[in-house]
């Protein structure tokens, strides 16, 4: 047999573990959704938790990390503010997000110096359902789509999960009927490559605080769904922040106007107030009193009308 086919082999082998869960026999498959709390199963605990490690496999990144070491909690994870250890040494995780998924790992080491794993490891597969919109501000008039997603298995198509386990996802009303193709005011497309539902609509008025729901099933069971709802943003909040924004632009530029024209006036200033100082210099010599103070009256206001304008100097 060829290196390749050793290679296609050992990956069809993987694959079909995964998929079908027989891995070992305290394998768990745990499905949530975004922002909710989850607690994982240990399946193979023993009666006090300090014998228990769990360790984090990311479907996305290689490499392991240790969350809980001996049955405490690591402190030097990006998540650990969000872990806690159960009663009976399950793992709970605060605040799930789509980046949590992955593979945990629950093992138990006993001996003097707990360097002995006792028994097989107990792994639960987290799957996580994420739903996010296309459009932040929502008003009547306007097309939304909505993406749903369902974080899971690396490299596995959602057509194999679907031949395998069964995983659908569905977009279902908030009478919880489920969308279809066939209803023409709604665009449903699926992705054959990745776990992903869109809808896409066209919002009326009567859809402020209309929900839609995305749920995932497996084997004709609904594991965890997302609810979407909609918040439809004030015509008046919507026309006051366009203007706020345009009054703010329009103010910066009369600002920056102003700052230009008087840094001009003031550049033309330095060189004509230094030729007019020479000018008065050589007739101090011959001019009287009075001719100076004139001059004087003179200066004042040229400055003036450069700094200022002709309208204020003449106030002054």
């Amino acid at each position: 047999m060829s290196d390749e086919c050793r290679v296609c082999l050992l990956g069809l082998i993987f694959l079909s573990s995964l998929l079908t869960g027989i891995s070992g026999v305290n394998d768990a498959q745990v499905f949530i959704s975004s922002g909710e709390n989850v607690r994982l199963p240990c399946n193979n605990a023993l009666h006090h938790c300090t014998s228990t490690t769990w360790i984090y496999q990311s479907f996305t990144y290689s490499g392991t990390v240790e969350l809980i070491g001996l049955g405490i909690k690591k402190k030097d994870t990006e998540r650990h503010e969000r872990l806690s250890l159960g009663s009976d040494c399950s793992l709970n995780i605060r605040n799930i997000s789509k980046e949590d998924y992955g593979s945990y790992t629950c093992q138990q080491w006993t001996g003097v110096n707990r360097n002995q794993k006792l028994g097989p490891d107990a792994r639960v597969y987290l799957h996580v359902l994420h739903v996010s919109s296309s459009q932040t501000e929502i008003s009547a008039g306007l097309s939304v789509t909505l993406f749903c997603q369902l974080y899971s298995y690396p490299r596995v198509s959602c057509d194999d999960l679907i031949r395998s386990e069964r995983i659908q996802l569905f977009w279902v009303n908030q009478t919880g009927v489920k969308l279809t193709r066939s209803d023409s005011r709604y665009q449903i497309l699926s992705s054959s490559d990745h776990c992903i539902i869109t809808l896409n609509t066209t919002l009326l008025n009567e859809d402020d605080n209309r929900e839609w729901r995305c749920e995932v099933t497996q084997r004709d069971q609904v594991k965890t769904s997302v609810t979407y709802t909609v918040k439809s943003s004030a015509q008046t909040d919507s026309t006051t922040a366009v203007n706020t924004h345009v009054t703010k632009g329009t103010s910066s530029v009369s600002s920056s106007h102003q700052c230009f024209t008087a840094a001009l006036r003031y550049c033309f200033l330095l060189k004509s107030v230094s030729r007019y100082n020479e000018f008065l210099s050589e007739d101090i010599k011959r001019w009287s009193t009075e001719s100076l103070t004139v001059h004087y009256q003179f200066e004042k206001w040229f400055i003036c009308w450069f700094i200022l304008s002709s309208e204020e100097c003449d106030r002054h």
